[in-house]
């Protein structure tokens, strides 16, 4: 069994087991939400580290749309999870076009960049409708974008993971780095919100 597979298939089983609790009326998805973000939260987010690098510093920011593992290197990060390294992009958000993850296997994920995955991105209904209609997806989670933005679903993999680089926010121009990442969220890295 190949390692791609193998990984795809324990994240089956366990989205199974937490739908498992779900039902058994043990947990909600929002409270597996809460432990995963008290967790996340708890060290600093590797994902907002690389947002903020490329935020402040614009050669930074286009050598990581250019060879995102190359440009992590620089912040001594890795997607070498595993026997191969993985093929990672940052995807950037304009003013006229949203990216959005998704991985429509299973639940492919950049977890060392990101943490641990919501409990929403390994649900089947997610994986399939923010493929079909994400406009929509998005406005559940509170993102409305103007009619004329582009969306573009990115569908993660075994092999190749993503991440969202947003848009900086406006009277950020004195912020430093660390402020900077403050501001980031694992929503934003996805693209189901605005940073």
């Amino acid at each position: 069994m190949s390692g791609s597979h193998a990984s795809s298939e324990v994240a089956v089983r366990v989205r199974r087991l937490e739908e498992q609790l779900i039902d058994a009326g043990l947990t909600s998805d929002d409270q597996l939400d809460a432990i995963i973000g008290r967790v996340v939260s708890g060290s600093p987010a590797n994902g907002a580290r690389v947002v903020a690098r490329a935020w402040a510093d614009p050669a930074f920011r286009e050598r990581l749309l250019t060879d995102a593992n190359r440009a992590l290197e620089e912040l001594g990060l890795s997607m070498s999870g595993g026997p191969q390294p993985q093929r990672f992009t940052v995807v950037e958000n304009t003013p006229t076009t949203h990216n959005v993850l998704v991985c429509t296997l299973c639940s492919c994920y950049p977890i060392a960049l990101l943490g641990p995955s919501p409990s929403w991105y390994k649900s089947e209904a997610y994986r399939a409708r923010v493929v079909r209609e994400p406009r929509a997806v998005l406005a559940e989670f509170g993102l409305e974008l103007p009619a004329g933005t582009e969306i573009v679903v990115h569908d993660t993999s075994a092999e190749s993971r993503h991440m969202v680089l947003p848009i900086r926010p406006d009277s950020t121009a004195g912020l430093d780095e660390s402020e900077l990442a403050e501001l980031v969220t694992r929503e934003g890295l996805i693209g189901t919100a605005a940073v």
